[in-house]
């Protein structure tokens, strides 16, 4: 059984759009992710998902419970990180922290505070209202973590934290998949997504546009080939599946979406000097999708 099940799920804020038939499963210990950029419907997607607001039409289920009629059962097993971190301004880090812990009648929550402030650098003496954005978010991590849930839900989960911070917190959540965490990851920052992530979900306009494991995305259907030619401005290459291209003094280079052998064909009469052929980012994939309307076959 999935940990995390969609089927169909939608939902409109009175005739606007938020998320429309979205389905997907996640599998014990995976780490998923969802990508689409601001206004896509990622968070929308979450807050339903988490039963905070609700769905329209449509269904899911984490751990096998229904997320509107079974949502206290799910809460005791997730860990969530929104986006935004909105607390308590005049309460310390370390009440704030022994506060979240009661709700799960943690016991020497105290030590699993301090395990995880040590690891995140986290001053538990200041409050709230001191706190920068990243020490923020650190705090957000920290009390998503604090009770070793099953499921991590992380939205948008490195904003303000520095890089040094960041591999901190990569490092915590492979540790945490290694226990068999599962761990749903959204974000717009894609090469964390392709750094971290098992499978990815991209979301457009409030609908999913490709489900695909990160390799695929980036090693089967689509190539970056750069060419030196003598004269790029005026190179021009008429082959289905060649989009994106880019020119500079020495180079075209340009993504291609199709069989490696229709490529060599279409330049054996052009005036190539040198050929790289090589797998793209996710984020030159991730652009496909959105400025081409590109599909995965």
């Amino acid at each position: 059984m999935p940990i995390v099940d969609l089927q169909n799920l939608t939902k409109y804020y009175k005739k606007n759009r938020g998320i429309v038939d979205v389905t997907f499963s996640i599998e014990e210990g995976e780490i998923f992710g969802f990508i689409g950029p601001n206004g896509a419907g990622k968070s929308t997607a979450i807050r339903t998902l988490l039963n905070f607001i609700y769905p329209t039409s449509g269904s899911a289920t984490i751990f096998g419970y229904d997320i509107v009629a079974e949502s206290r059962q799910i809460r005791q097993k997730v860990g969530y990180l929104p986006a935004e971190i909105h607390y308590y301004d005049d309460m310390r880090v370390i009440d704030l922290l022994r506060y979240s812990a009661r709700f799960y009648h943690l016991e020497n929550s105290d030590k699993r505070i301090r395990k995880l402030a040590d690891r995140l650098d986290l001053d538990l003496r200041r409050k709230i209202e001191d706190l920068s954005f990243g020490n923020r978010k650190k705090t957000g991590i920290a009390q998503a973590m604090l009770h070793e849930p099953r499921l991590l839900i992380l939205d948008e989960p490195t904003g303000g934290l520095d890089p040094l911070m960041q591999n901190v917190f990569f490092d915590m959540l492979e540790e945490e998949r290694n226990k068999g965490v599962t761990i749903f990851f959204s974000s717009h920052v894609l090469n964390e997504v392709q750094k971290m992530c098992d499978r990815v979900a991209i979301i457009k306009d409030g609908e999913l546009v490709a489900i695909e494991t990160i390799d695929h995305l980036t090693s089967n259907q689509f190539k970056r080939i750069t060419l030196n030619v003598p004269h790029p401005k005026h190179f021009s290459l008429n082959l289905a599946g060649v989009f994106q291209q880019e020119i500079t003094s020495h180079q075209v280079t340009l993504l291609y979406q199709g069989e490696t052998n229709a490529l060599l064909q279409a330049l054996a009469n052009e005036p190539v000097q040198d050929i790289l052929i090589e797998e793209p980012s996710l984020s030159e994939v991730f652009m496909h999708f959105y400025e081409k309307g590109g599909d995965v076959t």
